[in-house]
């Protein structure tokens, strides 16, 4: 009855749980959909101002290559190179910018207002860049309009012979994009942004003006932004540290990109509020159901755990996660019958860390075990076959079991090993190296000779000796029989 009791209950439960899952997905799904579509309704505003604007730029430098138009009355000459243009909402400025960055035409007044932006990025990038295009900057306070917050818009002037002659100006108020996204309904900790593809902030709602300029290129969420045209994903905000749900687009014809984000807490109000009402009727119907299984269940659990642990703890070594000497012996006995029985070859390699009580001595034991964690590591790594296996001999020693390798085979992947952990350039003051190394003895029992597994461990050892009295840090293959 219990188990009865106990099933029923958890059906109960997983019916709830699949259903307040696909509730919070469906969520999920409802906030990116809404996002995208409040990205998609600023993009199509953006664009199409930006399109204006551009063409109006293009008039602009198309007009002042024209001699017959330059050399109208300044009133015909506004006309005809600004139309209507500078009396557009939230334009700030259009001027025309000869080679050395002074005003020459300005949109607003028929004698242009005094001013050199030689100094400004928007300036220098054409300067140096005849192929830039249209240019979309960082914002900037504006020195016309008493630091009025602006980006600019900007194409180059160029004379017939395609050296440089300036650059005209459009400057767009950061207020068309606060007013833009103020418009939008994103939640009471919702924010959307526009971004350039540099990581400059240039506008961001809410609004704060100390963002405006900032630059977050190195914030994980900028880093999504760049990894495809669209998308969505969940991340923390390094300006105000809420975690949202994120849908971004790349302007396709625009260095920008416009974020639009809902707050998870906002996303999941109206569902956390059911779940609530849901699981707590549930939590009341299941409790008798489930308080016995539950409590079982823990400690079943923690036994199995236990057990499983134990049983890892028994066979590898804590340290390295190598097999430990107990292990070891258990797969030498096996390998070694295995290959009496078919009269294969058995190579075994003897691998010593050089000096390595030196270096515990002089760098503290905490390195020592970081150094013996790289060794195994290095060890690991070369030795790829299956039925190849490592262990941990005892402190700094470890045992390589190569079955079906020859004396070749196995000197090759000794010198591997060797390669590798010196690879690691791990400083040790202590060695005639400068660094740690290691030595390693091989030795290959053959189905001509009549030893038992000791034998070819003895055999590794005595060429490891050798190994270490030639100089350390070498590969010695022992070339003396076995038995």
């Amino acid at each position: 009855m219990m188990i009865a009791g106990v099933l029923i209950a958890l059906s109960m439960a997983a019916i709830c749980a699949m259903a307040l899952y696909q509730s919070r997905l469906d969520a999920m799904a409802h906030a990116t959909e809404a996002s995208r579509n409040v990205a998609l309704l600023a993009e199509h505003d953006i664009e199409r101002n930006f399109e204006l604007y551009a063409l109006s730029l293009q008039n602009v430098v198309d007009g002042v290559n024209d001699p017959e138009l330059m050399a109208a009355s300044p009133r015909l000459r506004a006309m005809a190179l600004f139309d209507r243009a500078a009396t557009a909402t939230y334009l700030g400025s259009i001027l025309v910018l000869d080679a050395e960055g002074n005003t020459v035409i300005d949109a607003a007044s028929e004698v242009p207002r005094k001013g050199n932006f030689s100094d400004r990025e928007y300036f220098k990038v054409h300067q140096n860049d005849p192929n830039i295009g249209l240019y979309v900057g960082k914002p900037y306070a504006s020195r016309l309009r008493g630091g009025s917050l602006s980006i600019p818009l900007s194409r180059r002037i160029s004379r017939a012979d395609g050296s440089f002659a300036g650059v005209v100006l459009i400057a767009v108020q950061l207020e068309y994009f606060r007013k833009l996204f103020a418009s939008l309904s994103l939640g009471p900790h919702g924010s959307v942004a526009l971004i350039g593809r540099d990581g400059s902030m240039i506008m961001r709602q809410p609004y704060d003006e100390k963002v405006i300029g900032r630059n977050i290129r190195d914030a994980s969420t900028f880093k999504h932004f760049l990894s495809a045209t669209e998308g969505s994903f969940s991340d923390t905000s390094v300006i105000d540290g809420v975690q949202r749900l994120y849908y971004f687009k790349n302007l396709p014809n625009l260095p920008l990109i416009i974020m639009v984000a809902e707050a998870h807490t906002d996303i999941y109000a109206v569902w956390r509020h059911r779940a609530l009402l849901i699981a707590t009727v549930m939590g009341a119907l299941a409790a008798a159901f489930i308080g016995l299984s539950f409590a079982f269940g823990i400690q079943l659990r923690r036994r199995l755990r236990a057990e499983s642990e134990l049983a890892m703890l028994a066979r590898t070594d804590g340290l390295t996660g190598l097999s430990n000497r107990r292990t070891l012996g258990e797969i030498l006995d096996g390998e070694w019958r295995r290959a009496r029985r078919t009269r294969s070859v058995f190579s075994l390699l003897f691998v010593d860390i050089d000096k390595f009580k030196v270096y515990n001595d002089t760098y503290g034991h905490q390195a020592g075990d970081d150094t013996l964690t790289a060794v195994a590591k290095c060890i690991g790594d070369n030795i790829r076959r299956p039925a190849d296996s490592a262990a941990r001999y005892g402190g700094e020693e470890f045992i390589v079991v190569l079955p079906d390798t020859s004396p070749e085979g196995a000197a090759h992947i000794a010198e591997n090993i060797r390669a590798a952990i010196s690879g690691l350039c791990i400083e040790h003051s202590g060695s005639e190296y400068g660094h740690i190394t290691a030595s390693i003895g091989a030795a290959t029992w053959t189905p001509e000779q009549d030893a038992d597994v000791s034998a070819v461990i003895h055999a590794a050892d005595k060429a490891l000796y050798d190994a270490k009295a030639q100089g350390r840090n070498k590969v010695v293959l022992s070339m003396s029989p076995l038995a």
